[in-house]
């Protein structure tokens, strides 16, 4: 009689401890998949439209000033601070879109100046366009202008605000009148604005310019 007590006491002792460890490893495996993680709670999920890097602040670099540029210029190449008509575009590849250069709004016939100190390296036509091109001193880099009547000659050495030419019609623009601002180092196109200080961007203190004629 004690045997077969002692057996249904064992068997229901077995039942119980067999139903505590499955039951017991559910609930903890349901548990370690909805609870918090052992490193800290998880990011929160980015709201829609919203990506880790946005093409505006990818193109707002490509338009900032390029490294390496010093800032020399001391007058624009037209007007006294002229509306920007299209700006920087720097292409992906080398020959890939874009636009090389800024368009400065400018009335035909309006003188175009020498941002900085320089050489003449061009002065002539290219593509049916008048082109002046300027090497600026200890830099590496040169600017161009376009479209332009070129007042001066291959080799002249210029000043900043000194003039080079002027605005001349068939514009790089379109129907608005503009001349195409660009600069380089070797074959590769920069910001052009990156040589201006921010004085001349309308970003730091004024300054007093000189009175340029003509």
């Amino acid at each position: 009689m004690r045997r077969r007590v002692w057996c249904g006491v064992g068997w229901a002792v077995l039942v119980t401890a067999l139903t505590l460890i499955v039951y017991g490893s559910r609930a903890w495996a349901g548990a370690s998949r909805t609870g918090p993680s052992r490193s800290g709670p998880s990011a929160p999920a980015p709201a829609a439209g919203v990506a880790s890097e946005s093409a505006g602040a990818r193109a707002g670099a490509g338009a900032g000033a390029d490294v390496g540029v010093p800032a020399i210029a001391r007058v624009w190449p037209v007007g006294v601070r002229p509306s920007v008509l299209r700006g920087w575009e720097p292409p992906a590849t080398p020959y890939g879109p874009g636009h090389r250069g800024v368009d400065l709004a400018a009335a035909p016939g309006s003188p175009v100046r020498a941002v900085a100190a320089g050489r003449v390296a061009f002065a002539g036509r290219v593509a049916g366009r008048g082109v002046v091109t300027v090497e600026l001193a200890g830099t590496g880099l040169r600017t161009t202008y376009e479209p332009v009547r070129p007042s001066v000659e291959e080799g002249a050495e210029v000043g900043p605000g000194d003039v080079v030419g002027v605005v001349a019609t068939g514009a790089h623009c379109g129907a608005s009148a503009c001349v195409h601002w660009g600069l380089l180092r070797g074959g590769t196109y920069l910001n052009p604005l990156s040589l201006l200080p921010p004085w001349l961007l309308g970003r730091g203190p004024s300054r007093l310019l000189p009175v340029l004629t003509g």
